[in-house]
Formats: structure tokens, C-alpha cells, sequence
């Protein structure tokens, strides 16, 4: 079936401009909010279905109809398993806890959704070289598909990149620039000379289509639950942008009538080092400040202040979510305690779900009959250091 993109809009509701998917665009020329993505729904609802995705390709591109209708430069990324985490949630107290374990997509997280929607609709629009910051596994994710579609990518990573990540991106051709600071300051290398080189960016939110990407969590959420969404999803948030894209999924679901009106609850996790969006959720505030001095193990975490902050905020108080802070400490028990009853080597961040899990438990915020989805964003075998670490007696 053909997509049903029509047109890109400002995510910010006092500008709200529109325009058009072609050529490639980054972020709204009035007022330099990040773009989304909008779909005829009326006519995507006509072919999207249990019934019809039954017999589709086991990747994220079976959501056709609500992703960008181009060649995908694919290697099999999404349809990711939904464990039914049975002896975890009995060590809780929860009877209904899933984790939705994203550490098996190509090159080993959550970003392949995102980069593979990104790359796709960058090659179809004439790009030949794609740009961007990372904190560890987008880079990867960048370099990989950017060598699949035939096209050049640099990649600037903090000179503290946990070494997995600067292997791969390297491995898969990319110009790796590693600079002395944070995920921000890649950020600002990335924006100051793609113009002048030109490079298209694909920086978390710099651009539409890796929150394409990221939502298919939320449609494979709805398939795998038969029709159904769980009570509650906790997300390790750095950019946020699965989140960002996990919302406007059921927002979608909705919008067709394929969701009834209840919405998950959206938890943000964060590390305690680096944690902007708690910070602003406990202020009520609509934005978030600058982190200063950000520091965690999880290095996906460690992003001062998200381009979408307010995107992700909007969703937590939208659903009468939280948002959680947790040390280094409690996250790295909980993947260990993820890895000893369940079988799953989780990344720290999906060991900072899982803590905040524990806590709203204990606080009394999530109830045992609860379904409740925890996503771990990637796989623990890219965090030798944080693994070694942890292991050690």
C-alpha cells in the first residue's frame, strides 16, 4: 500500500506552519522548531489493520501506510520481541511486565529504527552525505545505514564514546570526528559546518524522519498487544525522541480508531548525573535548562538538554505520567538483576527503566495488575566497560 505522508508541520503549536516533504528539510525555517511528519489518516486507515499486517514483512516497514513512502534502506530493523518478563515482575510485585527488548536490531539499539527512516528519506531526497552527533549508538546506527545506502556519513562523538560505538561507526566507513566535551558540543560541530561542507543533518530532531522511525515502537506495542496498549511504558530518555515518536504513535492509533481514548502512562528515566527532564517534570515547567557537568555510565542518558524537551514533557503531563531519576549505582543493579532472571543483557539505560520501575513501585505509582512495558533501548554487549565494572567483586 502507498504511504499517506502529506505534509510536515512545526511541532510548535504558536507557529504550527506547514509544508511540504520535498526537498530535504531540517527544522521549521520561521521559527526553528523541530518538523513532524503528517499523514493522510483517513486513507492509511483504509488498508492498516491486525488482519492485513498478518501477512507483512516482519520489520518495522509493515507500518507502510504511516512511514515515509520511499525505498527503505533496510537491514531488517523493528519487530523486536515483547518478553512477557514473568520472574522480574514477580521479584516486583507486578503481574503484567513486558520488556520490549530493542538491544536486538541491527547494530545493537533502538537507533537503527530512527536512522534507517532518516537515511531512507535522505537518499530519496538527493542527499549524499549525512551528518551527525552522538552520544554512542546513533553514530553507529548512522554509519551503518548510511553504508547501505551508498553514502558518505561523519559522525562527531564525545573522545569518551564508549569504544564499541567508535569501532562500528568506523567500521562502516564513517568519518569519525571525536571531540573533547558532550553529546551538545558534537552537536554544535555537526550544525557549524554542515551548510558549509554539505552534509545533511540528521540530528536527533534535525531533521522529520527519525521519529518516523521511533514511533513504530508504539505500532508494534499495539500489534503485539492484539488491538490493545499497555497501562504503562517506562523509556530511558536522553533525546526522547522514541518517546516523542511512541506518543504521536497512539496518537495516530487513535486519530483512526484503531485505540480506544486511554493512553499509556509515560514514564521518563534518567540518569541522576544528567537529568533535565526530571528536573523541569518536579518544576511543572514546559522546558527544560541546560544540564551542567552531565555525567552517567549510560552514556545515551547523558544529554544535557533535548532539542524536544517540550515535545516530551507535553507527553508526560498529556498522560499523567513521571519522570525518574536514578544513580549509576541502582541502574547497574537492575541490569543485573534483568540479566539473572530474565536472559537479557541490558544496556545501563534500559537498567535506568527498570530502576524507576522498582521506585514508583515502591511509591505506590504503578499497580500489580498493571501492564506495564519496559524498554530496554540496547544491548548490554556494547557497555563492556560498564559491564566489567558491574561484574567486578
Amino acid at each position: 500500500m502507498p504511504s499517506a505522508l502529506s505534509h510536515l508541520e512545526c511541532s510548535q503549536p504558536a507557529c504550527a506552519a506547514t509544508l511540504d516533504f520535498s526537498p530535504a528539510r531540517n527544522l521549521c525555517p520561521s521559527c526553528q522548531a523541530p518538523l513532524l511528519a503528517r499523514y493522510d489518516l483517513d486513507g492509511a486507515k483504509r488498508t492498516l489493520s491486525l488482519d492485513a499486517l498478518a501477512g507483512r514483512r516482519p520489520t518495522m516497514w509493515r507500518y507502510e501506510e504511516v512511514l515515509p513512502g520511499v525505498e527503505p534502506v533496510t537491514l531488517g530493523e523493528g519487530w523486536t520481541p515483547l518478553i512477557h518478563a514473568r520472574r522480574l515482575g514477580r521479584s516486583l510485585g507486578l503481574e503484567r511486565l513486558f520488556i520490549k527488548d530493542e538491544g536486538l536490531n541491527p547494530t545493537g539499539s533502538f537507533k537503527a529504527r530512527g536512522l534507517a527512516a532518516a537515511v531512507s528519506m535522505a537518499r530519496a531526497l538527493g542527499a549524499d552525505t549525512v551528518a551527525a552527533p552522538t552520544a554512542g549508538n546513533a553514530g553507529g546506527a548512522a554509519a551503518a545505514y548510511a553504508a547501505r545506502a551508498g553514502i558518505r556519513s561523519i559522525i562527531a562523538m564525545p573522545s569518551d564514546t564508549p569504544a564499541a560505538n567508535i569501532m562500528e561507526a568506523r567500521a562502516f566507513g564513517a568519518d569519525v570526528r571525536l571531540i573533547d566535551g558532550l553529546i551538545s558540543d558534537c552537536g554544535k560541530f555537526i550544525a557549524e559546518n554542515a551548510a558549509r561542507e554539505g552534509w545533511f543533518e540528521v540530528s536527533t530532531l534535525k531533521e522529520p524522519y527519525r521519529i518516523e522511525g521511533k514511533k513504530t515502537m508504539g505500532y508494534e506495542l499495539w500489534e503485539q498487544f492484539e488491538g490493545a496498549l499497555p497501562d504503562v511504558v517506562v523509556y530511558p530518555t536522553g533525546g526522547g525522541v522514541g518517546l516523542i515518536g511512541m506518543w504521536k504513535a497512539f496518537e495516530e492509533l487513535g486519530a483512526m480508531g484503531l485505540a480506544g481514548r486511554d493512553r499509556p502512562r509515560m514514564i521518563s528515566a534518567q540518569a541522576d548525573g544528567c537529568a533535565p527532564i526530571v528536573r523541569a517534570f518536579e518544576r511543572q515547567e514546559r522546558t527544560s535548562e541546560f544540564w551542567e557537568g552531565a555525567q552517567t555510565v549510560a552514556s545515551g542518558l547523558r544529554v544535557p538538554k533535548a532539542l524536544g524537551d517540550f515535545l516530551i514533557l507535553d507527553a508526560l503531563y498529556a498522560s499523567g505520567g513521571e519522570a525518574v531519576a536514578v544513580d549509576d549505582a541502582a541502574m547497574m543493579a537492575a541490569c543485573r538483576r534483568m540479566a539473572a532472571l530474565e536472559g537479557v543483557l541490558a544496556a545501563p539505560e534500559g537498567g535506568a527503566g527498570l530502576a524507576a520501575i522498582e521506585r514508583l513501585v515502591r511509591d505506590g505509582k504503578i499497580g500489580a495488575g498493571e501492564r506495564v512495558v519496559l524498554f530496554n533501548t540496547g544491548s548490554g554487549y556494547k557497555y563492556a566497560e560498564a559491564w566489567q565494572a558491574a561484574l567486578e567483586p
